[in-house]
């Protein structure tokens, strides 16, 4: 006979749990970006923060905004899944001055490559995607 008993849990959302993602989402309602210009968008429990080039100086208060709220709320950020991706995205013939890539954030790796529920999304995507899309 197996015995099932109770254990004491010391965080408020159990990841693999089936109501995980929906405590996330509802846990997760006040979180939102420090700095006005950036944004964040949240699916199940995923979090991305979008940085324009305009607010690059801000993508390390954006991670300790994250992290902070992550305290108050019993979590903790699991900086060996996050990932920071760079782009540049200019317009149709447009050229840009390749400017110097900020510094790293401290315990986040960078890619050129962001995988969104199972689609992966390049750096480039604006030149990738641009033949493909139909004309407006």
């Amino acid at each position: 006979m197996t015995c099932l008993c109770p254990t004491a849990s010391t965080a408020s959302i159990i990841q693999g749990s089936a109501i995980g993602p929906a405590a996330y989402v509802v846990t997760a309602r006040d979180l939102v970006a420090a700095v006005p210009g950036n944004s964040m968008c949240k699916y199940a429990d995923d979090t991305y923060i979008i940085t324009p080039a305009s607010n690059e100086t801000t993508r390390h208060a954006e991670l300790t905004n994250v992290q902070r709220w992550a305290v108050r709320n019993n979590l903790k950020l699991n900086c060996s899944k996050s990932t920071e991706v760079i782009s540049e995205i200019t317009g149709e013939g447009d050229t840009m001055a390749t400017a110097a890539e900020p510094a790293p954030l401290p315990g986040i790796a960078r890619s050129s490559c962001l995988k969104i529920l199972g689609v992966s999304i390049e750096n480039n995507f604006i030149e990738v995607a641009t033949p493909y899309a139909p004309p407006l």
